[in-house]
């Protein structure tokens, strides 16, 4: 079984990912299962992803094709 690199969930790659997917604070937080609210603290840097949010954000990111080293739009 192939390793996976973890990703980083900061402020900007939660950002990132939410723009690349096209979609709102809420419908994000619909698709992982957590309150709008705790999705714009991440993306305001007041609490980073942990745990389980952490790793549904990567499996929501590898299936959107998101690239964790990319830029911003």
């Amino acid at each position: 079984m192939a390793t996976r690199r973890r990703a980083a969930w900061d402020s900007a790659s939660v950002r990132r990912l939410r723009h690349h997917m096209e979609l709102t604070q809420e419908q994000l937080a619909d698709e992982l299962g957590v309150r709008q609210q705790t999705v714009s603290e991440w993306e305001t840097g007041a609490y980073r992803p942990r745990g389980a949010s952490e790793r549904l954000l990567t499996i929501v990111a590898e299936r959107a094709g998101f690239r964790y080293d990319s830029k911003p739009r």
